[in-house]
């Protein structure tokens, strides 16, 4: 019978519809479990491969805990806020919303065309009022609580104020960076915009002036990802460093508890260790260098106290805030001409920028312990953000230091020896000396200590001066929460005298207003700026800023469980139920952002008691990347002219990306292109001497920005979505990054065939109720045993091939017996569910098999009762020979010898020796 995929994934997927097949309950009767892909964001393009190679493999996940017995929630929404809908909606007039909207219903279709086991009527979509209610909700409590370190968890910020009314900040164990003491006094003269501004350097939401990638020409913030080499990802426009009030969220506050509970959960070590860095826990001291002059002190955090006699000189980031003030008037112009240099880095740049560049201030810092006047420099090298924004110079025993002061000409002094050895001139050395192991030398009393001993001894001492302290600190820094852009979520927050005050909840959620233009305002004022009446009834003004993209997908996983509750995010029950995400499959892109970010909100939350459990996602596993052929043109400097593949290295080019569409076998379509790029229309192209444009090619990311992506539409036409799914799982294994190649799918689609010739031959049924044989009987409990294995251990790729084995034994075996056929689709329909539903109704059930059982494998079948044994004669095999699988080695060795063919190999000469290895191997020596 011919395999007509197209009306058989049609039809299956109607009975699914009409059978409601994939929506999910509570069930005490059935134990819980939950499966979780990241949520796309629908964009106009659609999906491509990409989307589809995790998903699928969660959706086998999925389909197999309901087959063995479980209650499963697999939902799916949109993360659906964000700046490309409001690009497209300053380029067309449509408003973000419909946008979303005819995106959002073009994703779903597409996904329900893959056939995967959603439960529909739990979607989430960022965007609605009604979703982002509870992200709102959340902003609220997390600026009514301040972060206990006694307790180390999140308390009522009244109660932090009840202690300030009566002792000040005297004895108060809460999470500060940047809060002054005070007394009680003090407190309580405040005016109350003064404990307002106080308070903000406790709330878990508060204002703070932060170092942000501001883009002039798109008006907002922009994230680290959302930059590159100083150009948007998003319009290209040029970005800088600017120094602005924003909302931000204390995440450093939980730095710990995010550190440890990394320990439970089961997510790759490379994974975690990513997590680890960027927290990046450190023990040491804060000490305090007076600025020559004056009365200011620059203060320092370092984890190498024991390297204190070392410093030569210190080190400030251009955007520390003592730099304009100790900068002299000689130094000004080179120090403010470096600041504008530097403001046009991210700071992920300035990280991985690795060339030597800095300006001297002209002031001096007086060593704490020695007097010492040491030069302060700026340098981009060191963040304002990380530990105080600035650097004590150990320039022997630090790499970046050493570079800097080699550069600069600037003083090395060796503080630090190895055991058994002297110190050396350090006009010789090639690179700082950073061994943590050794004996202090050039450091005054403490000469002779090991690092450990002068570690302690000088942290007592630093504390009994009274000029540092021990400290730990977190490489963590607090999240930036605003976004000055229309297509967000408004923040519940109002202003009073310039206050900032919370709506209350029954307000919620504030809606975004309609406004005329998605721009920013001429006078630079974020979109919101534009909406009329963008106040409260009383008329105090509501915060222009929106919220940051992870907003929305920081606790979706927990409104998938509850989806409808209008009292609370999520309600007791549904949670207590759930508990977690127990398998959650998304990209490593995600390991600093999204995934702490939501691991904050659910330790923020457990705190207030909203949810069971501390931690979000049990298992989390990270799908590589399916991988496209990129084409670019060639275009050179400066001018409108493109050059061919084989000239482009005549010239200095800039490579374009160009649409794969719009190329065939290497060439380009120069009219296409024009018209795909109308900015091109009158350039001049120079050909090849066939007069063909020939593009150059690699192999990236498939990406909606690099015109790469294949869209499973075009695959589902041609073989079907179950073979879509098959290859996508077929290409290996899945964490790894594979390019998108369809050589090997018609190989796929050729097995779904042969599939069907176990059950047709030609127009004929041909199944049967008869007894299968004992070596049909192995090949099913095999591909049992094997696939159940490789599912629970994701190891999908090589589950397909054994699907493939186990096909080609049946077809050998002419097994057509419902004894093995049945189980043998359940087996197989988590990776094809379209065909072998289809068949399983023909085999006579009116029940989905979505609802079927997974069957037991028996393990007596997959013992073997006999053993092939290779006979070698002088370690070349000769023959085989079929032995019960319980002989012994003597057993063995006799029959071996006695068999007729060893005769002729023996030629009646008596063996030297006979190796025999049970269950593998005779190797008889003559």
């Amino acid at each position: 019978m011919e395999y007509r995929f197209s009306e058989i994934e049609a039809t299956i997927q109607a009975a699914w519809r009409k059978e409601n097949i994939y929506k999910v309950e509570e069930d005490a009767a059935k134990p819980a479990y939950y499966v979780l892909d990241m949520f796309p964001y629908p964009s106009g393009a659609g999906l491509h491969m990409g989307h589809p190679l995790g998903y699928t493999a969660s959706d086998i996940f999925a389909r197999y805990k309901r087959l063995k017995g479980f209650s499963v929630l697999h939902p799916m929404g949109f993360d659906a806020f964000g700046l490309p809908a409001e690009q497209y909606a300053i380029q067309t007039g449509q408003h973000p919303a419909e946008t979303t909207r005819i995106n959002s219903e073009r994703y779903r279709k597409q996904l329900d065309r893959i056939g995967f086991s959603f439960d529909w009527s739990r979607q989430v979509v960022t965007s609605d009022p009604s979703y982002y209610k509870w992200t709102q909700w959340v902003f609220s409590r997390l600026f009514e609580y301040y972060y206990d370190t006694k307790e180390e968890k999140a308390k009522p910020i009244k109660e932090l104020i009840a202690h300030l009314e009566k002792f000040g900040t005297k004895g108060l164990n809460a999470y500060s960076t940047t809060a002054p003491e005070i007394d009680n006094v003090t407190w309580n003269q405040y005016d109350e915009a003064a404990k307002s501004n106080f308070l903000m350097h406790y709330r878990l939401a508060y204002l703070g002036e932060s170092m942000v990638n501001w883009c002039p020409e798109l008006g907002t913030v922009l994230a680290n990802d959302e930059v590159s080499e100083g150009i948007s990802i998003r319009g290209g426009y040029p970005v800088i460093q600017r120094k602005m009030t924003q909302w931000c969220l204390r995440i450093s506050a939980y730095g710990e508890r995010l550190l440890k509970g990394l320990e439970d959960l089961e997510w790759t070590d490379a994974l975690k260790e990513t997590q680890r860095n960027w927290i990046g826990r450190s023990e040491g001291a804060e000490l305090h260098f007076q600025v020559q002059g004056t009365d200011k002190d620059i203060a320092v955090f370092t984890t190498r106290i024991d390297t204190i006699y070392g410093v030569s000189f210190l080190v400030l980031a251009p955007e520390h805030e003592l730099v304009d003030t100790i900068t002299t008037d000689s130094a000004r112009a080179e120090v403010n001409a470096y600041i504008a240099d530097t403001k046009r880095k991210t700071e992920r740049e300035r990280m991985a920028d690795r060339r030597i560049s800095g300006a001297f201030t002209g002031a001096y810092a007086l060593h704490p312990l020695t007097r010492e006047a040491l030069p302060i420099w700026i340098a981009d090298y060191v963040l304002a953000g990380y530990g105080t924004g600035a650097v004590m110079a150990v320039a022997a025993h630090d790499t970046r230091d050493f570079a800097f002061a080699r550069h600069f000409n600037l003083p090395i002094r060796q503080v630090i020896c190895a055991d058994g050895e002297e110190p050396t001139s350090t006009s010789g050395w090639e690179d700082a000396q950073t061994a943590k192991e050794g004996h202090l030398v050039n450091s005054d009393q403490y000469n002779g200590l090991s690092v450990k001993e002068a570690t302690q001894q000088l942290l007592d001492l630093v504390e009994e001066k009274g000029i540092g302290k021990r400290r730990i600190t977190y490489r963590l820094r607090d999240a930036i929460f605003s976004r000055q852009r229309y297509w967000g979520e408004p923040f519940p927050i109002y202003y009073k005298d310039h206050i900032p005050h919370l709506l209350s909840n029954d307000k919620l959620p504030l809606e975004l207003p309609p406004i005329d233009s998605y721009k920013p305002t001429k006078e630079g004022i974020p979109p919101l700026g534009r909406a009329k009446n963008w106040c409260t009834e009383e008329g105090y003004p509501f915060e222009l800023s929106t919220m940051p993209g992870f907003a929305g997908s920081s606790a979706y996983y927990l409104r998938y469980m509850d989806p409808h509750n209008e009292a609370a995010l999520v309600g007791k029950k549904a949670n207590e139920y759930w508990r977690h995400v127990d398998l959650y499959i998304g990209g490593t892109e995600h390991a600093t952002g999204h995934l702490l970010y939501s691991r904050f909100w659910c330790m923020f939350l457990y705190d207030l008691g909203l949810v069971c459990e501390a931690e979000p996602y049990r298992r989390l596993v990270n799908q590589g990347m399916i991988q496209g052929k990129s084409c670019f043109v060639y275009r050179i400097k400066d001018t409108n002219r493109f050059v061919t593949l084989s000239q482009k290295d005549k010239y200095e080019t800039t490579a374009i990306h160009a649409d794969i569409n719009l190329v065939k076998d290497g060439c380009l379509d120069i009219e296409a292109f024009r018209a795909w790029r109308p900015e091109f229309e009158n350039a001049e192209f120079i050909l090849e001497a066939d007069n063909t444009y020939h593009c150059g090619t690699a192999t990236e990311k498939m990406s909606k920005s690099m015109y790469n992506v294949v869209n499973p539409d075009d695959v589902i036409d041609q073989y079907g979505a179950d073979t879509l799914r098959l290859y996508l799982m077929f290409l290996g294994p899945l964490e790894q990054s594979k390019p998108w190649d369809t050589k090997g799918i018609e190989g796929v689609h050729r097995f779904l065939k042969r599939l069907m010739g176990l059950f047709w031959k030609d127009e004929e049924w041909i199944v049967t109720n008869e007894k299968a044989s004992s070596e049909s009987y192995k090949t099913l409990h095999k591909l049992i045993k094997k696939v159940g294995e490789d599912i629970e251990s994701i190891s999908l790729n090589t589950a397909v091939s054994a699907f493939m084995i186990a096909l080609n034994e049946l077809s050998e075996q002419q097994c057509h017996s419902t004894e093995i056929l049945e189980p043998l689709l359940i087996v197989l329909s988590p990776f094809a569910p379209h065909l072998t539903d289809w068949l399983y109704r023909k085999l006579g059930y009116d029940s989905s098999i979505v609802v079927a059982e997974w069957p037991k494998y028996d393990e007596s079948f997959l013992i073997e009762s006999e053993i092939t044994y290779p006979i070698s004669f002088n370690g070349k095999v000769r023959f085989k020979l079929a032995l019960p699988a319980d002989s012994s080695k003597e057993q063995i060795e006799t029959a071996a010898l006695s068999s007729p063919e060893a005769a002729k190999w023996l030629e009646g000469k008596t063996p030297r020796k006979v190796i025999v290895v049970p269950g593998r191997i005779v190797n008889i020596v003559i």
